[in-house]
């Protein structure tokens, strides 16, 4: 427990709070910014004299369900929350909730994306839904079944993810693809049993996933440079770009060329050719 920074970050989101923030009448006779420590105290459920000691380091540790009072009492941010229970010393509570379900606000963006490759997975690696430049781009990785619907799996196990990507970067993508995954394990908790099951598999199937493991490299998915090896019209190198979810249970990824380059004109390609393919699928026969 960090007693000074503890104090120093209560006072401080105190005093960011406007009264109307929490639905308080500001009064007559307010001469100090943010809330009164008695009305976070009101807030959080505690005494007066408890939240005063928080704020003068003099308080013992607080608990886990304290701690969450105060974050709501503050209006914290997810984490901002986190970094409440950080400094009191505590863990901080499991933000992901598994969702396979695409949240309908990463999906209104994916829907304005159709000149882009982009997919929408979730935070073990599973695609949940794709436009159709980035199965152009990619092939299809929707609606599949078992543990093929990971893309760890099909990295280490059927090899399938591996070889859409450029063989001098595949020592890279491992590392990267093991990291997310590990993070998101640790998101997710120990009761995503799932998480679990399928780390469990991937250590016995897969020695190279077993290795890295072991490394404890820990990332969340992040932007990176790829080289796509697409069937029809060969390398593309590509700009991968995440926009997580606040919770981080699904990420949005765009896969983006500079303007002009070879690979940009190999996008606007894939474009038209995408449509032919899905065209010709959808004609009767």
């Amino acid at each position: 427990m960090d007693r000074a920074a503890l104090a120093d970050f209560l006072r401080r989101r105190r005093e960011l709070l406007r009264p109307e923030d929490v639905g308080i009448g500001a009064g007559v006779r307010r001469r100090t910014p943010g809330l009164r420590r008695e009305e976070v105290a009101a807030l959080a459920g505690m005494s007066v004299d408890y939240y005063t000691r928080l704020e003068q380091q003099r308080g013992p540790q607080p608990s886990e369900q304290m701690v969450a009072a105060i974050a709501r009492a503050l209006r914290c941010s997810l984490d901002e929350r986190d970094h409440l229970f950080h400094l009191a010393g505590q863990n901080a509570p499991v933000r992901m909730h598994r969702a396979d379900h695409v949240d309908p606000a990463i999906l209104r963006v994916l829907d304005r994306l159709a000149d882009t490759p982009a997919i929408v997975v979730n935070h073990l690696g599973e695609t949940l839904v794709e436009n159709p430049m980035a199965a152009a781009l990619l092939g299809t990785s929707v609606g599949l079944s078992g543990n093929e619907r990971y893309q760890a799996w099909r990295w280490f196990v059927s090899g399938t993810e591996r070889a859409k990507y450029a063989a001098e970067e595949h020592g890279h993508l491992g590392r990267v693809v093991v990291a997310s995954l590990r993070a998101a394990v640790g998101l997710a908790g120990p009761g995503d049993r799932r998480a679990t099951e399928l780390v469990a598999e991937l250590e016995r199937r897969s020695p190279e996933f077993a290795e890295l493991w072991a490394l404890h490299e820990v990332a969340s998915r992040w932007s990176d440079n790829k080289t796509i090896v697409q069937p029809e019209l060969g390398r593309i190198t590509v700009d991968c770009q995440v926009l997580h979810t606040d919770d981080q249970a699904q990420a949005l990824l765009l896969f983006t060329a500079p303007p002009g380059s070879e690979d940009a004109q190999k996008l606007e390609l894939l474009g038209v050719l995408g449509q032919q393919t899905f065209d010709a699928a959808a004609a009767p026969r």
